[in-house]
């Protein structure tokens, strides 16, 4: 058991005389000694000996503490006591109070530590304070845990360098640099052909049967981004008809374009479920809207063409993974969040054919953790977004999955123009395992309180963290010298006083405060604004003196 040890105290004696002591205070045996001079053993207290100009400490100081296993602190006994944070999971950093290092992911503290019943994690925080960096930690841990780190869309990007230093794949999207095909099923019809190969019939079918459930909800969700209203029943119905029909007869793996002329055909399978009565114009007044939405997402419309061609990249399910979708960061938000959208219900699809062969014991069990960022982006997309991310995301305990989602604040969450959409969105919090509390500004304390209890210590320590950092007027080159004579260079900056720390919260129980701490291999991955670090110095001037000119205001050329 880990163990902490201390310096042991060094206690002065002071001889005084015995008759200085009340006789009710010693054993009746020693009176009689004492009367004759005897003298006996006075020790001070715990803060030392009190009186004037004797030393007595108002304040007693924590003493350092040293962490090590029972085997490295076996020999300091009894000066060990056991350790007063949690042990299990990644090492975060320190705790902020007693120095005591805390480890914890919502995977160790699920699968070995048994604290949460929920193996996931909600991080909140303003942006520039933390929630990447403290995201990035639990990743690498856990992989060295043998726990496959998933991303489902970095639009920074905030995890690539991790994701590619763990040697994972990256999926990269955006309109020239990758596609990513709603309709393709990924390794769902090869896994079923294996599992039907091995006597698993009814485990391939219920994979298809998921693949193409996965499928529709994913188009549904895009449909209702462009339009900003969820599709109709009808219309869902006859998308869900249409793909039974590619997936039948469609040699290979279908296209948008492919499911649109399905649509256009009118074939008696698809006319069946339109319920147009047998008439022509009525089946065409039925599936309008839907064509011209469908031509939308084919011919770069309102959400681009992302979706239109064939996947560029299929993702793996046997190494860290992270879809890069920084190009889309200067996108229109229905745009970003569709491809959020399109990411993880291509994750969550990859995931479950990953379990269903492990079941069927024709692949290793992999545990993941899944990595939902942005989570706003999403949820604000559309009347719907909420249910579609909701139905995605409920089941990770049963599937083996970690996950952890990250928003700025739960004003993001609940700014829904429906209080049932709201409830639900504070859902995702609420079920969390674990929460990860960053600065937050006193507006959100009321929110934060409905959905995780905080004691008013914890409420004034978050809010005394959102302060923005400190100026540093004294300017500085680029290697973080003082510039010659005060002039030119670049002005520093103080980090933010609340940059990596962060409440820990499980349930009801006092929150743990950490700082997170990173190590030089970290610090080199999590620098994001390195496009800052080589610009150009500043020149110095001089008064009178236009940079790159001559004094007087000349600007080269003789004459103006």
């Amino acid at each position: 058991m880990p163990g902490t040890a201390t310096a042991a105290q060094q206690v002065q004696a002071e001889q005084v005389p015995a008759q200085q002591i009340p006789a009710q205070q010693v054993p009746a045996q020693r009176v009689a000694a004492r009367a004759r001079g005897a003298s006996r053993l006075v020790r001070p207290s715990g803060r030392g000996w009190s009186g004037r100009g004797r030393g007595y400490a108002g304040y007693v100081q924590a003493p350092a503490q040293w962490r090590g296993t029972t085997v490295q602190v076996c020999g300091l006994w009894p000066f060990a006591v056991g350790a007063g944070t949690p042990m299990v999971g990644v090492p975060l950093g320190q705790h902020i109070d007693t120095g005591a290092t805390l480890c914890c992911d919502p995977v160790s503290w699920f699968r070995r530590g048994g604290y949460i019943s929920n193996p996931s994690a909600f991080v909140l925080g303003l942006p520039g304070l933390g929630k990447s960096t403290l995201v990035t930690r639990m990743l690498i841990g856990l992989a060295g845990f043998g726990v496959l780190p998933l991303v489902l869309g970095d639009l920074k990007p905030d995890y690539v360098a991790a994701i590619e230093a763990l040697g994972g794949q990256v999926i990269t999207l955006g309109p020239g640099r990758g596609y990513l095909n709603v309709l393709d099923p990924g390794e769902a019809p090869d896994a079923a052909a294996r599992l039907k190969a091995a006597g698993h019939t009814r485990q391939a079918e219920a994979l298809l049967a998921d693949a193409h459930s996965k499928r529709l909800q994913v188009l549904a969700g895009l449909i209702t981004i462009m339009r900003g209203e969820p599709v109709s029943d009808r219309e869902t119905t006859i998308l869900s008809r249409a793909l039974t029909i590619l997936d039948d007869r469609h040699p290979g793996v279908p296209v948008l374009a492919d499911l649109l002329r399905v649509i256009q055909d009118a074939s008696p399978e698809v006319r069946a479920v339109a319920l147009d009565r047998g008439d022509d114009h009525r089946y065409q007044a039925i599936t309008e809207n839907l064509e011209a939405s469908l031509i939308g997402l084919i011919n770069g419309g309102k959400l681009g063409d992302v979706f239109s061609r064939p996947t560029t990249n299929p993702m793996r399910f046997d190494a860290p993974v992270v879809y890069d979708v920084h190009s889309l960061e200067q996108a229109s938000l229905d745009q970003q969040a569709a491809t959020l959208l399109a990411c993880w219900s291509a994750g969550f699809g990859t995931v479950t054919v990953a379990n269903v062969l492990a079941d069927a014991g024709l692949e290793p069990r992999r545990h993941y953790v899944v990595v939902l960022d942005e989570l706003w982006r999403a949820l604000r997309a559309g009347k719907g977004m909420v249910d579609r991310v909701d139905s995605l995301t409920r089941l990770n305990r049963s599937w083996g999955v970690g996950q952890i989602m990250v928003s700025h604040t739960m004003s993001d969450l609940l700014a829904l123009p429906s209080e049932e959409d709201r409830m639900k969105a504070r859902g995702f919090v609420e079920r969390s395992g674990l929460v990860f509390c960053g600065g937050l500004s006193g507006a959100e304390m009321p929110l934060l309180n409905a959905a995780v209890q905080m004691s008013q210590a914890e409420q004034n320590l978050l809010m005394s963290w959102r302060h923005p950092e400190g100026w540093n007027p004294e300017p500085e080159t680029r290697d973080g010298t003082p510039a010659p004579g005060g002039t030119g260079g670049r002005a520093k900056k103080e980090p933010p006083p609340g940059r990596g720390k962060f409440i820990v919260k499980v349930g009801g129980r006092p929150g743990i405060p950490v700082q997170v701490k990173l190590t030089e291999a970290e610090l080199s991955l999590k620098d994001s604004n390195h496009l800052w670090q080589d610009e150009p110095p500043v020149p110095a001037t001089v008064p009178g003196e236009v940079p790159g000119g001559v004094p007087g205001g000349a600007s080269g050329a003789e004459g103006s």
